[in-house]
């Protein structure tokens, strides 16, 4: 692997989070801190979140717009974070992208994982958080320790257990005089 930082090499997003270990008030704000200082285009920081802590209604109200087979999972962690963007140009949801990458940089950081998950019922949560009208729910975070990954289900497990893979620089590149000067 090239020289990166060990921040990016190891970050992971498990499903087997701790299901009682807690987001403490200081992490929780380091990790809205790093979103902040995230880039934006005309310094706009169209990024907004709505952080429930397990248990609290927040993160009920969030965990139930969740697809049932992620609730399985996603119950157990610490906290689950909306990621949502003002309404505007296309590229909000480029920027809420950049602060949450942020966010899941410090959280390796502090030893806490991060898993993303798209699928969700925006307009629930929209309603169900009185969001205003103006911002659009994009992605919901699930942040915590590290949990025991036997505890998760056989179809799940298998998922967890497999090695992570990545596609060579030279795939990603459009141009294959580029990808020569990467392979």
């Amino acid at each position: 692997m090239a020289n990166l930082t060990p921040l990016l090499a190891f970050r992971w997003s498990p499903r087997s989070f701790d299901p009682v270990a807690e987001l403490s008030r200081e992490d929780a704000s380091a990790l809205l801190e790093a979103a902040r200082w995230a880039p934006s285009a005309d310094n706009a920081q169209p990024w907004r979140f709505a952080l429930g802590h397990r248990d609290d209604e927040t993160f009920k109200r969030i965990l139930v717009n969740l697809p049932e087979p992620d609730q399985r999972w996603a119950q157990r962690a610490s906290a689950l974070l909306l990621c949502a963007h003002r309404a505007g140009p296309v590229g909000h949801a480029y920027d809420l992208g950049q602060a949450v990458a942020h966010l899941t940089v410090q959280a390796t950081a502090l030893g806490l994982y991060v898993r993303q998950l798209r699928d969700l019922d925006r307009a629930g949560l929209a309603a169900d958080l009185d969001l205003p009208v103006d911002v659009r729910p994009h992605v919901v975070a699930a942040v915590g320790q590290l949990g025991d990954p036997l505890s998760l289900p056989a179809d799940l497990l298998r998922s967890e257990a497999g090695l992570r893979r990545r596609l060579p620089p030279a795939e990603l590149l459009l141009t294959s005089q580029v990808a020569r000067s990467v392979s």
